[in-house]
């Protein structure tokens, strides 16, 4: 498929230029590869440079990353960026970034996936940004050590920490990926008693505790692996492109 197609197809399924984002995500193509047929795609969380090394040794000549080159903010072109600019012209590989935009898609969004592996139905949102709610919210009735194993589990294994500062069991539940931990306030004012999300700042859990919140925090890299993997498959499932993720946590 022709990277200007895909690229039409991937502004309009993720609404680019609809939904507003912080500057540094620059949502959208970040590096073009004039003319080029995709034939394979590379998923990752992050454009950083280790990522993109494997990305061009994998063959692929798209990669899709939840966080872009410029989250750093303005910057010269020199040292890591310079050699990431290079590497991607060198070996023809386009990159896109969506940030905001993948969060919120109602079906590939990290949300939207997290609460699909928890077997949640979202029933509305929270944390708006700039006119569009961030989060989901699921209505369940969940024993709170159950919750955390099945989001153990979503995540494959990868490690919960727990804030028990709400009731044992659930009954309305917030979802957010990423840094979204700083928003327990947000999250308690809606109404949500336990409250899904990556990471958060120490006072999160402190504030969590006196608000009565549950807070389970995954980590920031791990509930963020959902929309670039959902989105590369979907791509696959509609143009029967071959696609594969790279995986470069960072424990956070």
């Amino acid at each position: 498929m022709l990277l200007a197609d895909l690229v039409s197809h991937l502004d309009t399924e993720l609404r680019i230029r609809d939904i507003a984002d912080y500057p540094p995500a620059l949502n959208g193509l970040q590096i073009d590869a004039p003319g080029i047929t995709v034939t394979k795609v590379a998923s990752a969380v992050d454009a950083s440079l280790p990522v993109i090394r494997k990305a061009a040794a994998s063959g692929a000549n798209l990669l899709l990353v939840h966080h872009g080159l410029f989250w750093t903010g303005l910057q010269p072109i020199t040292g890591a960026l310079h050699e990431k600019i290079r590497l991607c012209l060198d070996h023809g590989l386009a990159l896109y970034s969506a940030h905001l935009p993948l969060d919120v898609h109602p079906t590939l969004g990290n949300n939207a996936c997290i609460a699909r592996a928890l077997d949640l139905t979202p029933s509305g949102g929270f944390l708006e940004f700039k006119g569009t709610p961030i989060g989901l919210i699921a209505e369940a009735e969940i024993p709170l050590e159950t919750l955390t194993a099945q989001f153990h589990t979503a995540l494959s294994g990868g490690p919960v920490h727990v804030c028990p500062g709400g009731p044992k069991t659930t009954r309305r539940i917030g979802i957010s990926s990423g840094g979204s931990g700083s928003e327990v306030a947000t999250a308690a004012k809606a109404g949500i008693d336990t409250f899904l999300t990556g990471e958060g700042p120490h006072w999160s859990y402190t504030l969590a505790e006196e608000l009565g919140l549950n807070v389970l925090y995954g980590g920031h890299y791990a509930t963020e692996t959902f929309g670039v993997k959902a989105l590369a498959a979907d791509l696959e499932a509609r143009f029967n492109l071959p696609w594969t993720f790279i995986d470069h946590p960072t424990g956070l």
